[in-house]
């Protein structure tokens, strides 16, 4: 089975959205695609427990879609640094729970897709990168970019920091998440010609269906 980590620049760079277009397009190919948002703070109590808006849209987005328990085994209320969220509630992210998650899910579709927390340095625990998630779970990584004004430098330091902590860079999303961006073209073609990997989608304002070249992952 082949798995993705999709990544981001940062917090608000289109992670959920570009997540959920890869899983539409994977099953658009007749394969069966599921998501998974390991960490995620910023949830809501319902009268089922917590539940976070990215972890629901990759549900909706997946087929067969997992348990809500296996997509998103660490919820947290406060919409803050997960890490931080995790020590307030006392319940510290731990690595063998995901791990069994991702093998429940991974068990019942041919492809999957594990959405990582805000930019690739985001902590997960006094001791937890998502690196290290990353590896445990033997995932390639796709960056989405945020194209907006510092878009080239906090992609080529997130596709450098990528590299630097043994993991394998398979592709890059652009998404247009400033609509009013002067010389956007500029800023994707500078970042395409030295990122070293490929662009595998550029993801319009409020485009519902990109095209995905999915050679390779």
């Amino acid at each position: 089975m082949h798995g993705i980590f999709v990544t981001g620049t940062d917090t608000g760079s289109g992670k959920t959205f570009a997540s959920c277009a890869l899983l539409r397009a994977w099953r658009a190919q007749g394969l069966r695609a599921s998501g998974m948002k390991p960490v995620a703070s910023g949830s809501v109590t319902t009268p089922q427990g917590l539940r976070n808006e990215d972890a629901l849209a990759l549900l909706a987005a997946s087929d067969p879609a997992p348990a809500y328990a296996d997509c998103n085994p660490f919820a947290y209320e406060p919409p803050i640094a997960p890490h931080v969220a995790a020590a307030l509630a006392d319940r510290p992210v731990a690595l063998d729970v995901i791990i069994a998650a991702h093998a429940r899910i991974a068990a019942h579709c041919t492809r999957s897709v594990v959405e990582g927390v805000g930019g690739w340095l985001a902590p997960l625990s006094d001791t937890l990168m998502q690196a290290d998630l990353v590896h445990a779970l033997d995932l390639r990584v796709v960056l989405v970019v945020g194209v907006r004004l510092g878009c080239i430098n906090h992609a080529l330091l997130s596709a450098r920091a990528i590299r630097a902590d043994g993991c394998r860079l398979v592709g890059w999303i652009a998404n247009r998440i400033d609509p009013h961006m002067a010389e956007a073209d500029a800023s994707i073609a500078a970042i395409g010609s030295r990122i070293e990997a490929p662009l595998l989608a550029t993801l319009a304002w409020h485009e519902a269906a990109p095209r995905f070249t999915l050679d390779g992952c």
